[in-house]
């Protein structure tokens, strides 16, 4: 089941551009240009988000990997690299999106010509060569990559509208679907308005707060948090445990990476590229997971885990306090270059827990399985994969917001929750767009015709960071999640990483002590 891991080639025309997209601060910090700034606006606190109107605040680019079902085998590590290469184009023209703030101003056509334009140029060069490669092994191309080389512009004021009210997103697909992963059922609930909503929204004529896009310019902006004191509950019931089901829990202690192994790669979506993720990853597990990692590299690996027989690998975006300060990455690509400022958050806790299935008994995990939960794309791709799960203790059983971050009360502190897809096809390790190889199961437990039962793994992760505090449509210390500059680090792109590396014996035993409804460690 092994994967060959090689070096992909550079880049197309991105290398030179990444170190023009940061303007250097105090300090030698690096920021990137306010482009959601009015041409009129003061400078403001670089630890304050405030109300604002803009041009254009990101770049939509179709999601092409995500229309990849069916590659074959021996055409997926080049096209892995060419999908790698597509971010890279997308990180590069954000970059020029960001620094041409006074040109955009003065020409109304600049930014299709000069940054649309030669986008589209360079994708549809890309897309042929993805569609070369799977022609070249006998592979059958979607019609439909053809048709995904434009992007386009974004305003500021649909960065946060999104995708439909809230309750459009609690009711669809999220809740009986992707999202109904356990514990975690609910998206964002619709919060009565603060002042600061208010003040903000309504000064604008209804827009979205805009914000001045955090410390780097790319977000989070003010409409990114809600006081979850004044969020209705949302959380949904369970799914009750019928005959046949399976009770049990298996928790793995991994610690909370205080080995401090971070890197921006992601072995799993660009195997072979460094920087694939173009932001910074926490690690816990596994010690050896880079981009160039195999299935022997996991195997031989050393791991954080107190039990050794899971060298298994977990990996989330980091979460940042936008202080005014930096970090040690302020210089580097997946860092301050491509808009991820401030200060990184250790978690506190990191609780591993593999749960059972309402209706059947699960079955093991196959070794070197590859889960990747949530999307970190939904500010250009929608909620439709999103699985973010956002609350503070004390209100976990009561709310979890998909859309927005919390902003805890007193003695409460923020925590992340995921719950992965816990269906199986029974056959493959991954496939070629990391999502079709497993689900969720449905509301009542099941699972689709053909997929079986598996552990399900859940996470929790628990900060300890002051609250940001919002005021008339203003947030100061705002926190955000790690992510591809052009999402703007929206709450919806959370998301979470994992590669199976128990041993036989262990992965058994969690099978039965989950099957036999105890709880195991």
């Amino acid at each position: 089941m092994g994967r060959n891991i090689r070096k992909r080639r550079s880049p197309l025309a991105v290398r030179a551009i990444a170190a023009s997209a940061a303007l250097a601060i105090g300090g030698g910090g690096l920021v990137w240009a306010n482009f959601y700034a009015s041409a009129h606006e003061e400078n403001s606190s670089p630890n304050t988000t405030k109300a604002a109107t803009a041009q254009v605040a990101t770049i939509s680019c179709p999601d092409v990997g995500q229309k990849l079902t069916n590659v074959p085998n021996r055409a997926r590590g080049e096209v892995d690299g060419e999908l790698a290469t597509l971010d890279q184009q997308i990180t590069a023209a954000y970059q020029r999106l960001a620094t041409t703030r006074d040109a955009q101003t003065r020409d109304a056509s600049f930014v299709q010509n000069a940054i649309l334009g030669p986008l589209r140029n360079n994708r549809s060069v890309i897309i042929d060569r993805i569609k070369l490669e799977i022609s070249r092994v006998g592979g059958t191309v979607p019609s439909s990559l053809d048709t995904l080389s434009a992007c386009t512009g974004t305003p500021a004021n649909q960065t946060n509208a999104g995708w439909g009210n809230n309750g459009q997103n609690n009711g669809g697909q999220n809740n009986g679907g992707q999202n109904n992963g356990g514990q975690n059922n609910g998206g964002t609930a619709s919060p009565a308005p603060s002042a600061g909503d208010q003040q903000g929204g309504g000064q604008q004529g209804g827009d979205q707060q805009a914000g001045n896009g955090g410390q780097a310019g790319n977000g989070p902006v003010a409409t990114d948090f809600v006081d979850i004191t004044k969020v209705q509950p949302n959380v949904a019931r369970k799914a009750r445990t019928r005959a046949g089901g399976s009770t049990g829990t298996f928790t793995t202690s991994c610690g909370v990476n205080a080995n401090k192994k971070f890197n921006t790669d992601n072995v799993i979506v660009a195997p072979g590229v460094s920087n694939g993720a173009h932001h910074l990853h926490d690690y816990v597990g596994n010690q050896s997971n880079d981009a160039f990692a195999s299935n022997d590299t996991f195997a031989a690996a050393q791991t954080s885990c107190a039990n050794q027989g899971d060298k298994s690998t977990y990996y989330w975006p980091v979460v940042r306090i936008q202080n005014g300060t930096q970090d040690f990455d302020q210089n580097n690509d997946g860092g301050g270059k491509e808009g991820n400022v401030g200060q990184i958050q250790q978690v506190r806790q990191a609780q591993i827990k593999f749960v059972g299935n309402a209706r059947n008994k699960v079955v093991a995990m196959p070794k070197f399985l590859r889960i990747i939960t949530g999307d970190a794309k939904t500010t250009t791709n929608g909620l439709a994969n999103a699985n973010a799960h956002w609350s503070c203790t004390g209100f976990e059983n009561k709310v979890q917001l998909t859309e927005q971050y919390p902003i805890c009360p007193r003695g409460s502190t923020v925590v992340r929750t995921f719950a992965f897809q816990n269906c199986w096809d029974g056959v493959n390790i991954d496939s070629a767009n990391h999502r079709t190889h497993v689900a969720f199961a449905d509301a009542q437990g099941n699972c689709a015709n053909g997929f079986k039962a598996i552990p399900q793994l859940t996470m929790r992760l628990v900060y300890g960071f002051r609250a940001p505090t919002l005021e008339n449509g203003q947030i100061k210390n705002a926190y955000a999640v790690d992510g591809f500059p052009e999402q703007l680090h929206k709450p919806a792109t959370d998301h979470d990483d994992f590669i199976n590396v128990f041993d036989d014996n262990l992965m058994n035993k969690m099978v039965n002590c989950i099957n036999k409804g105890q709880r195991c460690r």
